[in-house]
């Protein structure tokens, strides 16, 4: 992050909320609904969009009014944020790709099938 947004957070500034990975989210207003404060978030480690779970980015964008503070999923489908892992060691592959963990070039088969009306 540019010393800039430093100084501006450290000026204007109020602390919103924090995310499970340590990310921290501010408002340059004291009320979080207001639609023209400035929302934004310091990154803990790596600056990586990805890394925003989608109930923060909905409240960066002004999709929701209310900071989702004490957030937990709605429904039993819903599963944990990860962020994008492509370009790391941690990316998905398919078995039939060389850097996949279950490679076995003599196993290789079609990861699809044609159709055939």
């Amino acid at each position: 992050m540019s010393i800039g947004t430093k100084i501006y957070t450290w000026v204007y500034g109020k602390l919103v909320g924090t995310d499970d990975v340590g990310n921290k989210y501010y408002s340059n207003s004291e009320n979080h609904k207001d639609l023209n404060a400035k929302r934004w978030v310091m990154f803990n480690g790596e600056i990586e969009a990805s890394k925003i779970p989608p109930h923060w980015h909905a409240w960066l964008h002004k999709s929701i009014d209310e900071p989702p503070l004490n957030y937990s999923h709605k429904y039993p489908w819903q599963k944990d944020h990860k962020p994008n892992m492509t370009g790391t060691k941690d990316a998905h592959f398919p078995p039939s790709n060389p850097l996949s963990k279950d490679y076995k070039p003599d196993h290789v088969k079609a990861d699809y099938e044609s159709w055939s009306p």
